[in-house]
């Protein structure tokens, strides 16, 4: 049973394309133009919900353009919609993205109410490794301190020194001012790290399903049959990012469209950031060779009315587990983006 088996789709009204005249004019270049129409009165209950609760909804940079568009208060990456939990007013926050997301979210703001639309709505690279595995890598490398990755559940990072990002990865790792650090999880992020550092860095073995299935290939049809340049995210295989004209964090990425303005670019990376990012930059022609996270299409306009709706799914981390995780994301923060952009 599905969530629109259970709610009433809300009531179609006359005036909702008037109303929306100015979303509608920027969704319809990203989606199939029958659906927009579809997705309005979802999108007019929603907004009115989220004002009646007074909700603030956060929305990752890889969610489908009617989530990102139509209902978002704020948009971004996974750390900064955490920055934006524990900064906003709100006392009611809806995280659209995925499980570690939100917990994130929870940390840095544990005294807000923070709800997920979607509890299933996981993450390979978070699953990839547990606090046990952080626990026993520990005594494999006695006091070598551990950088972990944002995409790690709040009970891994509350086994690390220290959490990084994409954007802050070779900073986060040379702040410790050690010769060695074990990396957790991604393993295609740690090989990237270690060639811009003198830092030796231990990795586990975790991948992105959306980001590891690209390959060199592709990235080479994408430049030779279109002419394209190549930006893609740090995820993705050696081989790739060899291929690559830039590669950076989902934030670095908008930049760096923002700054060379090419007329083709292949954003090898998750599918509805390119999708997002066409509203934004309308003179520029997005190929996409890109793969679309399943977790994050699990996030939709119905369940996220029945969300607010009903305030379910609220994420609950263990006192404990989120002083100790709030402690590692503290440091991170203290060293900040410095990515070259």
């Amino acid at each position: 049973m599905t969530v629109t088996d259970i709610l009433p789709v809300p009531a179609w009204r006359d005036d909702l394309p008037l109303e929306y005249a100015a979303l509608v004019e920027r969704l319809e270049p990203l989606l199939p133009c029958l659906e927009v129409p579809m997705h309005l009165p979802w999108i007019d209950a929603i907004n009115a919900l989220k004002q009646q609760r007074g909700a603030v909804i956060m929305a990752h940079s890889y969610q489908s353009p009617e989530i990102f568009h139509g209902v978002a208060d704020i948009t971004g990456d996974s750390l900064g919609l955490a920055q934006a939990a524990a900064d906003c007013d709100a006392e009611l926050i809806v995280v659209c993205g995925v499980h570690f997301m939100a917990e994130s979210a929870k940390i840095l703001a544990p005294g807000k109410t923070v709800l997920i639309p979607d509890l299933e709505a996981g993450c390979s690279l978070a699953s990839s490794i547990t606090a046990a595995d952080v626990l026993a890598l520990r005594a494999q490398h006695p006091g070598v301190p551990v950088v972990s990755y944002a995409n790690t559940s709040a009970a891994v990072k509350a086994e690390s020194d220290v959490i990084c990002t994409s954007a802050n990865a070779v900073q986060v790792v040379e702040s410790l001012g050690v010769p060695k650090v074990i990396f957790l999880p991604d393993e295609f992020l740690g090989r990237h790290v270690a060639g811009q550092t003198d830092v030796e860095l231990v990795l586990w073995h975790g991948r992105c399903e959306v980001h590891e299935k690209f390959t060199a290939q592709q990235a080479r049809h994408a430049r030779e049959q279109f002419d394209a340049k190549l930006v893609a995210h740090p995820e993705c295989p050696p081989q790739v990012l060899a291929e690559a004209d830039f590669v950076g964090s989902t934030t670095a990425m908008g930049k760096w469209l923002e700054r060379e303005k090419p007329a083709r670019v292949a954003m090898i990376t998750e599918c509805s950031m390119a999708d997002n990012l066409r509203a934004q930059f309308p003179t520029t022609q997005f190929i996409k060779p890109c793969n679309l996270c399943p977790h994050m299409q699990r996030i939709t306009l119905q369940n996220i009315y029945a969300c607010l709706r009903d305030l379910q799914h609220a994420i609950e981390i263990p006192a404990d587990v989120s002083a100790r995780a709030r402690a590692a994301l503290q440091r991170m923060l203290a060293v900040g983006r410095r990515e070259s952009v």
